[in-house]
């Protein structure tokens, strides 16, 4: 019986190992090749080094830092004026969007979110500096490149007009309804964008005002990104940024509405001036954008980065620690 059985499967065993050897045949001729191919395609699609040329990939490396700069800057303003929209056309002294929307500490919650989210978006790419004040800062006082600077802040400046640009056209009716029609446009809606002190205070104290806002700002940079603390996980200095701006609105911020950012003050006020707002807008104060929105934010980070520097900081890529 044994030997019968033994005798049945080897007679199966041999037209099993022709019909292998067969397919085997048939597969290293036609579909083994074919199989190397497709995988040698597959390959070069995720190979960007081979699908991308050269001067392609040498201008994408050169565009890279400042667009995510540039985005940065957008998601900011975008979160940070849309907030002072829905707010202020909702409030009850000229309310066109119904009940209110919010309070004041919406307002500074939309700034923190926008710049938590628009540094969390940068930082891996460019370094998440989203203000020309952050830029000249770490320039002068760190070994940031001098030659990407220019670059750095044009797309900031932009993204700050294309920010305001995407709120304005969101809400252009609402404000419409509130100034009186298409062609009214005061400073009572300018602001939505742009800052502007409040009528009491005075020239020295709004300057200050923005100073101090900008080197705390700065100060909490420095210690959020600061390597003694270990290797700084993702999420560290977006939150970190997250809370200091929010701080900073909530406590220091309503007397001038807190630019701390040349980029997010300037960007949006040469928008409205494009869209109908004039010269007003720059002539306020004998032009106030000037020293209160870009030389007070300048001047805070400077000072703030180099407190921390001289006090804490032990990194050789600060000049207060080159020898």
């Amino acid at each position: 019986m044994s030997s019968t059985r033994a005798s049945e499967s080897s007679h199966a065993e041999k037209p099993l190992r022709g019909e292998v050897a067969v397919i085997t045949r048939g597969l290293s001729s036609t579909s083994i090749d074919a199989s190397i191919e497709k995988a040698a395609d597959i390959e070069q699609a995720f190979d960007s080094d081979a699908t991308v040329s050269p001067r392609r990939s040498k201008l994408r490396e050169f565009l890279c830092e400042p667009a995510a700069e540039f985005l940065g800057v957008l998601i900011l303003v975008v979160f940070g004026s849309g907030v002072n929209c829905a707010v202020a056309l909702s409030s009850n002294s000229g309310s066109v969007l119904g009940p209110p929307k919010g309070d004041w500490l919406s307002v500074s919650f939309g700034w923190a979110v926008g710049i938590g989210l628009g540094v969390w978006v940068s930082g891996s790419i460019s370094g998440g500096h989203i203000n020309p004040a952050v830029t000249l800062a770490m320039a002068t006082l760190h070994d940031f490149p001098w030659r990407k600077v220019p670059l750095y802040i044009l797309a900031q400046l932009l993204g700050g007009i294309c920010g305001a640009g995407i709120v304005y056209g969101d809400y252009i009716h609402a404000i419409d309804a509130f100034e009186g029609g298409r062609h009214v446009r005061t400073l009572a809606t300018a602001g939505f964008f742009g800052t502007f002190a409040a009528d009491y205070l005075t020239n020295v104290s709004a300057f200050f005002e923005e100073f101090l806002g900008t080197a705390m700002l700065l100060l909490a940079i420095c210690a959020a990104t600061d390597k003694r603390k270990g290797p700084a996980s993702p999420e560290r200095v977006p939150i970190a940024v997250f809370m200091t701006m929010l701080g900073i609105s909530v406590s220091i911020g309503a007397q001038t509405g807190f630019a701390l950012n040349p980029a997010r003050d300037l960007g949006p006020r040469i928008l409205t001036a494009m869209v109908g707002y004039g010269r007003q807008v720059f002539d306020f104060r004998h032009q106030y954008w000037i020293w209160c929105g870009v030389m007070a934010p300048i001047l805070g980070a400077l000072v703030g980065v180099s407190l921390y520097d001289f006090l804490f900081y032990t990194g050789t890529d600060s000049i207060f620690n080159n020898e």
